[in-house]
Formats: C-alpha cells, sequence, structure tokens
C-alpha cells in the first residue's frame, strides 16, 4: 500500500460508499471555439496536460509537463550574511526599522541576478484541415494557424465541453454533411495526453498535425518518422534556458483507415474514419532519458482507444466522486424560461455578475471545478501545482510561475484534505523535503540558526535564500507555514507513519530554526520574531518614513504559535514529549509574544501602532490566526475573533479582496467567523469580478490559487474541523456541521467531505435546517460533534441505536469511545 497507508484507502472507500457514482457534475461547455488563453479548457493527469482551444479548421493543444523548468540548483544564499541580520536585528529592536531595513535590503537579499527561473510551456499541438476550402492548405505553415487556435471558419452545430468526472475535452461541429468530433484527455496510468478525431459515419477530411516548440530563440526542430503507411512520430528535444532541464515530446498519429504522409516535419492524414494521437512528454527533472521516457510511455498508445479512453476516465472519475455538492433550487424567482445549466458557461457567468441569486448550482459547478483543477494538476511523483497549476503558454511566466510560500502554494492545497483529495498533496510533502534539505544552509548562513527555512518563493530547485526586495523578500517563516500541511495531512488522513517518517522531521526542522530564530523583546520579555516584514505590506512611521521590516509582526507570531503547538502535539501522538526538542518548544510557547488589539479594536498588524500605507492590501497576514491557523475562534476566543472580524471590514472598507486570490481568503476568514452570508457575497464577488471565462481564477492575470481557495471556502462554509482538544490521550477534532449556511443556501447537500480524523461525512438540509448528517470514522474513537446554530437537540444513531441527546453547550455533542472498528453515527433532528 502506498505512504499514505490504511487510514487513506479508508477515506476513499468511505466516501465512495456516499457518492453514488451516477451524480454527474455539470460540464463547462461552449457555443464557440476560444479566442484566447483563457477561454480554452484545461486537461490534466496530475504531470502532464494541456489547454484545448476546440478550434473549427485549426485546433491547437497548448502542451504542458509539471517539470519543464529553467534554471537549476545554484547556490543562491547572500555569503556570510549573519553578522549583517544580528546588526540589522539589534537595530530593530531599538525601534530604528529603517535603518535594519537598509542593512538587510543590502547584504542579506538575493542579488538580481540570481533570481527564480521560470515554469515554462511544452509546446504545441495543431490540427489543421488540409482543404483549401476548409479555410487552410496543405502548405500551410506557422502563418496558416491563428495565435490561439480558433479558426475563422465557421461551423454548424458547434459544442465545446469539459466533463469535470471524467477529464475529457469534447468538441464537436458540422462541416456540411458532415460531423466531426474530437476527444481530449490526459491519462494517468498510462502517461499519455491523448486526442481522438472521428468523422461518426463517415471520412474525415484530410488533417495535418503539426508539434511545434517555439522558444525565444529559435523553433525547435521537429523530426517526423513513417513507422508505417496508417502511423506517423512527430518529435522534438532540446534543453530549458538557464542551465535548465532536458526535455522531450512525441506524438504518435495513428489513422483508422487511410494513409499517413509526412510533409516537412508533419504528419498528413487521408481517407480515415478517424485519427488518434497520443502526446508523450518528459524532463530530465528526476534524473531520467526524456526521449527514452517518451519511448515508454507510448508503448501504451497500441492498446485500442476505448481501452486507453476508460482507464483514464477510471481513474480521474474516482477521484472526483469521492464528493458530490448540490446547492439546490434558487432562492428568488429566475425571471426567464430557460435553465441556468441551458446557457453557455461564458454566458451563464456573465448573468451571474448582474443576478447570482439566481444560480446557486453556478457556485457548485465552481466548487466542483476547483476540485478538478487539484485531481488534474498535482499527482503523487511529480511537483506540487505552481501558481498556474500545470497550465501555462510562456516561457518566463507572470510571477515565473512558481511557488510562492507566504500564501499561494499552501492555498493551492487548504482544499485538499476537506474534499477528501488528500493523495494530491502529496507533491507538495515532496517538495517540503527538498526545500528543507536547501533552507538547512540558508538558515545557517544568513541567520546563525540550526534546523531550516524558507522565504517567500520556491522553485523547482527548492530555492530558500530571500530575494528581491524586503518588503516580500525577508520572510523567513515560509517553511513554518508549508510544514502546516504536512502535520494537516496527518490530520485528515490519521497516517501514524506519514507522521512519524514524514512530517515530523520537516516539523522538527522547521521548531530548531525557529527557536534559535525567536529573540527576547527587550521592552516586553517576550519572545519575537524579526526584523522581517507582514508579507508585501508597508507602514508610516510617526516621522513619515516608510519601512517594511519590523519585530514581531503579528502573522510571524500566529506563525510561531501555530507552528509549537502542532509540534507538541505531534510529539504527544508519537510519544515523543520528552524530547529535548520537545521541551525546548514548551519553554518557548509559553514566552512567546501574542499579537495586540489596537485601540481601534481591530487585531494589529505590526507589534506597534504604524501608520497603514495601504489600508485596503490585498494580503490579510495578520489573521493567519484564524484561518488557517486555529488561534482564533468565535466560540473560544470572541475578544480576538471580534478584533479579526474589524480588521476584515476595515480591509474592505479600503478596497481589499481586488484580487482573485484574495478575495478567496476572505471567504475562508468569514466561514471561520460563522457568518455565512458574508462568506456567499465574497464567494459572488469571487465569481463576478475574479473569474475567466473558462472559470479560472484572474489575479490578474490567471492564477490558479483563487479557483483552489474558493473552493475550500466553500468547504468551510459546510464543514470545519480545526477546533481540537485530548480526550483519554488521543486528540479529537470538533467536527462542526453547517457552521457558515447561507440564508440563501436552503436546501441542499454535501457529500463525502472530510473533517480531521479521518471522518467521511454527509450532510442534508432543507429550508435552511439540518435534516441529516452521517459521518464514518475509521474507528471507535471519542468524537465531538458540534450542531447548527439554532439546532438544540438531535437523535443520535451510533450502530443502530439511537438516542436523544441535548448538547453539553447548547451546540456540541460528545461521543465517547466505542468498540474497535469503524462505526457510523447518524445525526437527525
Amino acid at each position: 500500500m502506498d505512504m499514505t497507508g490504511a487510514m487513506l484507502a479508508f477515506m476513499i472507500s468511505a466516501v465512495a460508499a456516499a457518492v453514488a457514482p451516477a451524480d454527474r457534475m455539470p460540464d463547462l461547455w461552449y457555443d464557440r471555439p476560444a479566442n484566447n488563453w483563457n477561454e480554452a479548457l484545461p486537461v490534466g493527469n496530475g504531470r502532464l496536460g494541456a489547454m484545448v482551444f476546440g478550434g473549427t479548421a485549426r485546433e491547437r493543444l497548448q502542451l504542458n509537463e509539471a517539470t519543464v523548468w529553467e534554471g537549476n540548483a545554484e547556490d543562491r544564499n547572500a555569503p556570510e550574511a549573519a553578522a549583517s541580520f544580528r546588526a540589522a536585528r539589534e537595530l530593530a529592536l531599538a525601534g530604528k526599522v529603517v535603518e535594519a531595513q537598509r542593512i538587510l535590503q543590502r547584504d542579506c537579499m538575493l542579488p538580481g541576478n540570481m533570481l527564480p527561473r521560470s515554469h515554462q510551456t511544452l509546446g504545441d499541438l495543431w490540427i489543421e484541415l488540409v482543404d483549401a476550402d476548409a479555410g487552410t492548405n496543405a502548405g500551410a505553415g506557422e502563418g496558416a494557424a491563428t495565435a490561439n487556435g480558433a479558426a475563422d471558419t465557421p461551423a454548424d452545430g458547434y459544442r465545446r465541453s469539459l466533463d469535470l468526472r471524467t477529464g475529457v475535452a469534447t468538441t464537436a461541429m458540422l462541416f456540411g454533411d458532415a460531423r466531426i468530433e474530437r476527444e481530449v484527455f490526459a491519462s494517468a496510468p498510462d502517461e499519455l495526453l491523448v486526442v481522438r478525431v472521428r468523422a461518426p459515419g463517415g471520412t474525415l477530411p484530410a488533417l495535418r498535425v503539426r508539434l511545434r516548440r517555439e522558444t525565444f530563440e529559435s523553433d525547435v526542430p521537429v523530426h517526423a518518422a513513417i513507422p508505417g503507411t496508417s502511423a506517423a512520430r512527430l518529435s522534438f528535444a532540446g534543453r530549458t534556458g538557464q542551465g535548465g532541464v532536458r526535455y522531450a515530446c512525441t506524438a504518435a498519429v495513428m489513422a483508422d483507415g487511410g494513409t499517413v504522409a509526412v510533409d516537412g516535419g508533419d504528419a498528413v492524414v487521408r481517407g480515415a474514419q478517424s485519427i488518434a494521437i497520443a502526446v508523450a512528454g518528459r524532463t530530465g527533472y528526476f534524473g531520467g532519458d526524456p526521449v527514452a521516457e517518451c519511448d515508454a510511455d507510448l508503448r501504451s498508445a497500441t492498446l485500442p482507444y476505448a481501452d486507453l479512453r476508460r482507464r483514464a476516465v477510471d481513474w480521474f472519475a474516482e477521484g472526483m466522486d469521492r464528493v458530490a455538492l448540490e446547492l439546490g433550487a434558487p432562492h428568488a424567482q429566475i425571471p426567464q424560461s430557460t435553465p441556468n445549466e441551458v446557457l453557455p458557461t461564458d454566458a451563464r457567468l456573465a448573468q451571474f455578475r448582474a443576478h447570482p441569486e439566481w444560480d446557486p448550482r453556478l457556485v457548485a459547478l465552481y466548487f466542483d471545478y476547483g476540485r478538478y483543477l487539484l485531481r488534474a494538476s498535482s499527482r503523487a511523483g511529480s511537483l506540487p501545482a505552481n501558481l498556474q497549476g500545470i497550465w501555462n503558454e510562456h516561457f518566463r511566466a507572470p510571477w515565473n510561475a512558481d511557488f510562492h510560500t507566504n500564501i499561494n502554494v499552501q492555498m493551492n492545497y487548504w482544499h485538499a484534505g476537506p474534499t477528501a483529495l488528500a493523495d494530491a498533496e502529496l507533491p507538495l510533502i515532496d517538495l517540503i523535503d527538498r526545500v528543507r534539505a536547501r533552507g538547512e544552509r540558508t538558515a545557517r548562513d544568513l541567520y546563525g540558526a540550526r534546523g531550516w527555512c524558507c522565504h517567500h518563493i520556491t522553485d523547482a530547485w527548492a530555492m530558500t535564500a530571500p530575494e528581491g526586495l524586503t518588503v516580500w523578500g525577508m520572510y523567513p517563516l515560509g517553511g513554518a507555514w508549508l510544514v502546516r500541511h504536512a502535520w494537516d495531512h496527518w490530520a485528515f488522513t490519521q497516517d501514524d507513519a506519514f507522521l512519524r517518517d514524514r512530517a515530523w522531521p520537516a516539523m522538527a526542522g522547521a521548531v530548531r530554526f525557529l527557536l534559535d530564530y525567536l529573540v527576547v523583546d527587550p521592552a516586553s520579555g517576550m519572545l519575537v520574531s524579526g526584523p522581517s516584514t507582514s508579507p508585501e505590506n508597508t507602514f508610516i512611521l510617526p516621522d513619515g518614513q516608510r519601512a517594511d521590516v519590523s519585530m514581531g509582526t503579528s502573522m510571524d507570531q500566529w506563525i510561531a504559535r501555530d507552528l509549537l503547538e502542532n509540534f507538541l502535539d505531534a510529539a504527544r501522538v508519537l510519544g515523543r514529549e520528552q524530547d529535548a526538542l520537545a521541551g525546548e518548544a514548551k519553554a518557548a510557547l509559553a514566552r512567546l509574544a501574542t499579537p495586540k488589539v489596537g485601540a481601534d479594536g481591530r487585531l494589529m498588524e505590526w507589534s506597534q501602532p504604524y501608520g497603514e500605507a495601504e489600508p485596503g492590501h490585498r494580503h490579510m497576514s495578520h489573521l493567519y490566526g484564524l484561518h488557517p491557523a486555529n488561534a482564533i475562534t468565535p466560540d473560544g476566543t470572541p475578544g480576538l475573533a471580534a478584533a479579526a472580524r474589524a480588521s476584515l471590514e476595515s480591509r474592505l472598507s479600503h478596497g481589499g479582496g481586488h484580487t482573485g486570490w484574495s478575495r478567496a481568503w476572505l471567504i475562508n476568514f468569514w466561514a471561520r467567523l460563522g457568518d455565512g452570508d458574508r462568506a456567499l457575497a465574497d464567494v459572488h464577488a469571487l465569481l463576478s469580478k475574479s473569474t475567466l471565462p473558462n472559470l479560472f481564477d484572474d489575479h490578474p492575470p490567471f492564477q490558479i490559487d483563487g479557483n483552489f481557495g474558493g473552493t475550500a471556502g466553500i468547504a468551510e462554509m459546510l464543514l470545519q474541523s480545526h477546533v481540537r482538544t485530548w480526550v483519554d490521550g488521543r486528540l479529537v477534532h470538533r467536527i462542526d456541521l453547517l457552521p457558515a449556511l447561507p440564508s440563501a443556501w436552503r436546501t441542499g447537500r454535501a457529500h463525502g467531505l472530510m473533517a480531521r480524523g479521518a471522518v467521511a461525512v454527509d450532510l442534508d438540509w432543507r429550508d435552511g435546517h439540518l435534516v441529516r448528517a452521517t459521518l464514518r470514522a475509521p474507528d471507535g474513537r471519542a468524537m465531538r460533534i458540534r450542531l447548527p446554530a439554532g439546532m438544540a437537540r438531535a437523535t443520535v444513531t451510533v450502530g443502530g441505536a439511537s438516542s436523544i441527546s441535548i448538547p453539553e453547550d447548547g451546540r456540541t455533542i460528545p461521543l465517547p469511545p466505542g468498540p474497535a472498528g469503524a462505526r457510523t453515527v447518524v445525526i437527525e433532528p
């Protein structure tokens, strides 16, 4: 069994039992080809993917592979910077933050010529009609195709769609009397991108297939070979810039009937009933030979198309079928006769912008899409989803399509556990292992510290040094935030072997760094971090100067508290409370400074009441304790919760939440505060203001974290499990049912969601009230179940025996441990 072990297997079987395979998710669909990349549809197998444009006479598939990166693992640490950091710290402790910032910028930041490199496109596959009457010609070169792949040639009966359950993109159209259908999918079992073009009951027009990679300098040469009269192979290979990876891409073109010929570097197919194209893409990132690996992958291309499709769909659907969300009829009467689902998705999105209350099911579609995108862009054995997942048409992508660790890569995985995709999180755990290996050098050279750290970005080469300006780069707790995902992965899977072998070493290294990095504040005697930034924000000093680093920023203090508490709980789970490191962590936690509430009732972002240079800043880092951590809760810390709410109100009143991912974070904040209506307002804003025609998140430009963060927020509105306590020597996570259900979602169901403790949860509600909750736990552990607001009593059925339960605190039902083995709990009014 794989490393997630029996507990993950239980989770998958538990949610599969709850979600019937017949539950179909609505497709994305359109009645015209994509005019640009932001209208194309993504397919992927977690490593290899494509953007499908759905052109008529000319189809473009823009190809991606997760490890096509330029650059290499060169040393990027500022040499002998520890003395400069200590000098800057002394100045910052004395209140001279501007002077401290100058030293940090001069001596500790990565030089401009050492910046992170970019993820790159793999190339393009073009499929074009050869017939000149169809709008192209047999000798057409690159100029014959538009930049985006959609042709000017009109076609009747046009429809393109993406099936979120199966991962298959389909395009269908009529040319005269001939119907042409294309299917595209990315297969995880066979590591191929597969395309089929067919003319049901007829013969395809002549088609030209082209494989291209156009770099800054020149086109990469394409080699064509004919292994038989009905097949051809097109291929290219090379190396990315800056000493980067070797890459290769091969397309096998196979015709059913007719002939295949080579024309230059292209394949031309004539007289076929259908053609299948299998595309393999590999790099040498993991040490292999990409050309040989492409050849090995293409051995599966000899399978019948139906078998290739079935194997790919079975894998994809298994992940998607774990969860089903339905948000019933709209609350307001729709003044139209056409159901929302009958509208093309872009028209539906445009209507939603004006009348979001008409279409709650678009929110459910968006939720499904967020799960789809993670399934398609993150799979064990490859890199984690980057700022664009795996889909990127650039050679120098916006923000390099890298891994920003001051929220973005973490947000990519917020929904992994709650929406039953914990297996998709494993590439992030693998990246953490690579980052901590290199981060030990950074911790030692820059801070004179044990353990490991990283700053606000990393990349395929596990870069850990601070880069650029201090306002974003002087952020040494990126690693401490990353390891929250290792801890949470255990919380959702309960895989003790994973906790022992993977999470614990990563957490222990982050704790060692933190213990050496924290310093006593002479004014308070408490431990504080710094000097560091509150990610990407600046403040105004009393004399009018602006600065961006200080001691004890609220985000640092929340991250430090979160790490130490999680580490100590991990030590207790593993029986390591007596370890010396656990003792150090416990002592530090007792002396750790807590963020303050200002005179205006807001949670302070910095340790001093500095002026705000940008009151509507997109980052809301000082609220880390509310989400993703669990230090602030309405019932446990009502004063801090009120201060967090005041901070949110202030940020929004000054234009906050103006980027896609920032708006997505707001949804999670409101959900944690139990305010479903405010959370839904930001769901509506995310879809209305920050969503592209293909439902990609718009930062702008496209950035996938908003999709993932929005999906996580919707899950948080329906189920939460972040509050925990120890019961009879076992860590128990309280399971909150419908904690932030908005009044507009009168009726619905959410089946297969996951709570920490590896508990699968089904929820059904009607007229705004819970009618049934089913919880499936992997064993007979104690449980604490929190009822929705307004539900004063419940009938609890465990193992077929029912009883009436009155919550001990008005909301929470404690269930004592039961017999060994999996058990099911049913909650009804």
